[in-house]
């Protein structure tokens, strides 16, 4: 188990973290999410033991995770990290740089395990092409398959598919993480991307100016959102008075409900002016006028502006 406890830290004197605390299981994927600026890189270098903390302390089974304090070379042995820089030797070969941290005392191991790797993240065909000549998307996939040469036992991904488009960033995340799930590697990604979170993570945690809001599994993150902030991480949410849903008598409790948990009927307790429609392929998003609040709700089909449409809330959209 991974435990993180109490820690603080600061580049300077002003403080970064503060006091954050959590444990991830052996084997568990975690995704870490929260606005730009709010520490998630910053938390994934003083876990690997890139700096040292100012206060509490990181053990990983038990054995402390030190920083440069302790240690010639920055970081733990038995972790990896790849920064959103990707480190790698831009004059040698896709093949080379995958294969940096492997011994040469076994060739034909180590063949075999660069193959492999560059297979996980399909990258086969560019095995003999020099790093210099690979698009930034390419590049952060070898970056990938460099931190699983030696087969850490955690691995600190920050936003390791930024650079990557849509189609291949959906077969690469199913196949490292699977990957991972199958080799017990423990897992935490620092990610603006809801999906991480949503579809591979186990649980996710979610930063806000350096402090611990929530930590729990993501579905529950997703569903049982603790305020706006957290809500909003996954996209458009709304904030809406109880009392307009007929729920309640106190005009102060709201609720907040993502877009598609609402719905247009035909005589709903919302009523609402479209203002803009948006395409999203297998539906369309809606911004709308509620008074002086922008609403945002989910349609199967285009609404012409300035038409009154009513809403209400669809019961079998929260899924837990």
């Amino acid at each position: 188990m991974l435990s993180v406890k109490n820690i603080s830290f600061g580049y300077t004197e002003k403080t970064i973290l503060h006091q954050i605390s959590f444990n991830v299981k052996t084997g568990q994927n975690v995704a870490v999410i929260g606005e730009s600026g709010c520490g998630k890189s910053t938390l994934l270098k003083v876990i690997y033991g890139m700096y040292d903390l100012d206060a509490g302390e990181i053990t990983y089974k038990g054995a402390a995770v030190t920083g440069p304090k302790f240690n010639l070379v920055p970081g733990m042995p038995y972790m990896k990290y790849l920064a959103q820089d990707f480190d790698l030797m831009p004059y040698t070969t896709a093949a080379e740089n995958v294969g940096s941290f492997l011994s040469n005392f076994y060739p034909d191991e180590k063949k075999r395990r660069i193959a492999e790797l560059l297979q996980i993240v399909e990258m086969e065909d560019y095995a003999d092409v020099k790093v210099k000549f690979l698009s930034g998307g390419q590049q952060q996939r070898i970056a990938l398959a460099k931190v699983l040469a030696l087969e850490p036992q955690v691995l600190l991904l920050d936003e390791p598919f930024s650079h990557i488009d849509n189609f291949r960033k959906n077969a690469l995340r199913r196949n490292l993480f699977a990957y991972l799930k199958l080799k017990g590697v423990t897992c935490i990604i620092a990610t603006h991307d809801s999906t991480d979170a949503l579809s591979f993570a186990d649980e996710t945690i979610v930063i806000k100016k350096g402090t611990l809001v929530d930590k729990a599994p993501s579905k529950e993150i997703y569903y049982k959102a603790k305020d706006k902030y957290t809500a909003s991480l996954f996209g458009e949410v709304n904030e809406i008075k109880l009392e307009l849903l007929t729920l309640t008598d106190n005009s102060e409790e709201t609720i907040l409900l993502y877009p598609h948990q609402l719905k247009v009927v035909e005589n709903g307790p919302l009523k609402v002016v479209v203002k803009q429609c948006y395409f999203k392929g297998s539906r369309y998003l809606i911004k709308a006028a509620l008074g002086r609040q922008a609403l945002f709700f989910e349609h199967y089909k285009e609404i012409s502006a300035d038409t009154e449409v009513s809403l209400t809330v669809d019961r079998n959209s929260f899924g837990i």
